[in-house]
């Protein structure tokens, strides 16, 4: 039930380039490039993103990315 409210939220909130836990914006965080396309970026709670150039969209990490 949690799920299907909590979801939504933090697609919005990833699609304004926001953290999902303290709604910092993302680009004032930590970068470390990965590769030519993409960047793990940490923010300053320590949740970690995977940005993408190309598209220009923010994810979760894996915890294989980690």
């Amino acid at each position: 039930m949690f799920k299907n409210i909590i979801a939504p939220v933090q697609a919005w909130l990833l699609s304004r380039g926001q953290c999902v836990g303290c709604g910092a914006p993302l680009e004032k965080g930590i970068k470390t490039k990965l590769d030519e396309t993409t960047e793990k970026m940490t923010c300053k709670c320590g949740r970690i993103f995977i940005y993408d150039t190309k598209t220009k969209k923010y994810r979760r990490a894996l915890f294989e990315e980690v």
